[in-house]
C-alpha cells in the first residue's frame, strides 16, 4: 500500500492539539466533540476532523474524541511515546521545564563560557564544548538543542553531524546546511516577531 502523503502544514497542527488535549486532560475532560474543542482552539470543527481523518477515524458518531485516547494516539503520531535525550548546546532553553513531561530527558547541557564550567542548571554541570565529542560517545544523544550564535552554529552542526547525532534543534539564526542523515528543525524567532508585528499592523489598519 502507498504511503499516504500528510501535509506539512497538519503536521505543524498536531503538537496544538496535544497541548489543548493535555489542558482538557488535567480539567477532567473524558469526551469532546469537535464543535466544542474548535470553540477552545479557535478552529473550525471541519478544519479538526480534517486533519485527524488523516492518519485515523478517532471519533464515534454522537460522541465525539475520546480524549486520553486521542491525545495518545497523536503523541504516537509525533514520536513522543519514545524517550529522546536531549542536549543544550547554549543556555536560553536549559530552564524549559516541559522536556520531560513530553518524553525528552535532558542529559547534558555545553557552553564555550569558562566561568559557567561545574555550575549547575536543573542539577546538571555545564560542560565546555570541547568535552563534546567524549560525552557523545559516552552517551546516546538523540537531539542537540543549538542555542548559540550564528557564527559559530554551522560548525557545531558539522561537529554533530560527524558524532552521529540525528538531530538537530536550531536556534541560531541561520539555516543549517547538514546531511540527509540529520533532520534539522530551524526554529528563527525573529520571523514569529515579524510576524507578530504584520498582525498588529493590520489591525491597526482595519481599526481605521
Amino acid at each position: 500500500m502507498e504511503k499516504k502523503t500528510i501535509s506539512p502544514a497538519v503536521i505543524r497542527r498536531l503538537p496544538r492539539y496535544y497541548r489543548y488535549l493535555g489542558e482538557l486532560l488535567d480539567q477532567g475532560v473524558e469526551g469532546i466533540s469537535s464543535y466544542e474543542l474548535s470553540k477552545r482552539m479557535h478552529s473550525t470543527a471541519s478544519q479538526i476532523r480534517q486533519d485527524l481523518n488523516n492518519f485515523d477515524n478517532f471519533g464515534h458518531l454522537g460522541y465525539g474524541y475520546d480524549v486520553k485516547n486521542l491525545r495518545d494516539k497523536i503523541g504516537e503520531i509525533l514520536g513522543l511515546d519514545q524517550s529522546r535525550n536531549l542536549i543544550v548546546i547554549g543556555e536560553a532553553i536549559a530552564n524549559y521545564a516541559q522536556f520531560e513531561r513530553m518524553g525528552f530527558t535532558l542529559i547534558g547541557l555545553f557552553d564555550i563560557n569558562p566561568d559557567l564550567a561545574g555550575k549547575k542548571v536543573r542539577g546538571i554541570p555545564i560542560l565546555m564544548l570541547d568535552d563534546l565529542d567524549r560525552f557523545a560517545l559516552e552517551h546516546r544523544v538523540d537531539i542537540a538543542a543549538l542555542t548559540i550564535p550564528k557564527s559559530a552554529a554551522q560548525s557545531v552542526a558539522r561537529r554533530l553531524t560527524g558524532l552521529g547525532v540525528p538531530a538537530i534543534w536550531n536556534f541560531a539564526h541561520v539555516d543549517l546546511e547538514v546531511g540527509e542523515k540529520t533532520v534539522v528543525e530551524n526554529v528563527h524567532l525573529s520571523d514569529s516577531l515579524m510576524e507578530l508585528s504584520y498582525n498588529l499592523m493590520s489591525r491597526s489598519r482595519d481599526s481605521k
